[in-house]
């Protein structure tokens, strides 16, 4: 079997993971984050969302975190942009890379968003235009890509729609996000076959929770199919504010520790990306959510 040499992984542990926590994080915090995570080695780094802090307060802080951390050459800083106005906030931060989100099911998209598909892939063809047009780059998250809390199981199909109306509006690469965890290997396949259709199989990424203890089986099925790019959290910090009971993204040293297994190169220190996950772990007062950094840490001690 022929596996990627390499993976690429964005880690959106400062993003993604901390934006479900309800407790507040310091600005000074989610700083410290970044830059133990780009000492670790990763070269991709979700740092924060450009919502409404009203609907996401944790977020709040975004254009101070934004220019709190210290840039590296290399690394690239991609920032969450729910709209134009939140492309207006996002701009002055010089992120080298927007995200725009959008589901597979229309249920989840009116309970997530409050619009449907259509509406909101409308809603970001203007955001999309704008940041190419300043030469930011654009990645499209697409949610609930095997199943959805609302509807049960998504058809691949809804995936290749999805997927095909975000490369209409200019959307440069895509993640098939199994955004509530259920995902198995073979369902995670025929959603990335669908997404085949519209983007290469260099601009799609794979975004697995682990609600069910599939994250890594699912990344697996992935590496089978050609994918080299993929999303995790620092710790398996994260969740889904609008999936009951949907547990983290699989974690960053979980996945790390699967890829040198298997003889891929990610340019991570595994060592110095346990350090990160429990340095946020503590400041949340918790262990982390990671089986490979409990293991290394309870060795080392």
């Amino acid at each position: 079997m022929s596996f990627p040499t390499r993976v690429q992984i964005i880690d959106v542990g400062p993003r993604d993971g901390l934006q479900n926590e309800k407790q507040p994080v310091p600005a000074a915090v989610k700083i410290e984050l970044v830059q133990r995570l780009q000492d670790a080695g990763l070269t991709e780094i979700e740092v924060t969302s450009f919502v409404s802090p009203k609907w996401v307060p944790q977020m709040g802080d975004n254009a101070e975190v934004m220019a709190g951390i210290t840039r590296q050459p290399g690394v690239r800083y991609s920032v969450l942009v729910p709209n134009l106005k939140g492309w207006e906030a996002a701009v002055g931060s010089q992120p080298d890379e927007i995200v725009v989100f959008g589901a597979a099911s229309e249920a989840f998209s009116q309970k997530n968003i409050n619009c449907s598909i259509a509406e909101s892939i409308e809603r970001f063809a203007p955001v999309v235009e704008a940041a190419l047009a300043a030469g930011i780059r654009v990645r499209g998250a697409m949610s609930c890509t095997v199943g959805c809390p609302y509807e049960g199981e998504v058809a691949p199909e809804r995936v290749g729609m999805l997927a095909g109306l975000m490369k209409g509006i200019g959307v440069q690469r895509v993640d098939v996000a199994d955004t509530i965890g259920v995902g198995t290997p073979i369902k995670v396949q025929h959603a990335i076959e669908a997404t085949l259709a519209h983007f290469g199989i260099d601009d799609i990424s794979g975004h697995f929770h682990d609600t069910y203890g599939q994250a890594l089986s699912n990344t697996y099925a992935a590496l089978e199919l050609g994918v080299w790019n993929f999303q995790s959290s620092v710790a398996g910090l994260g969740g889904c504010p609008y999936a009951k009971g949907a547990t983290g993204n699989v974690a960053t040293e979980d996945l790390v520790y699967l890829l040198q297994g298997l003889g891929i190169e990610t340019g991570i220190d595994l060592d110095r990306l346990v350090d990160a996950g429990a340095f946020i772990s503590a400041a949340l007062g918790r262990k982390p959510n990671s089986r490979v950094a409990t293991a290394l840490l309870n060795k080392r001690s």
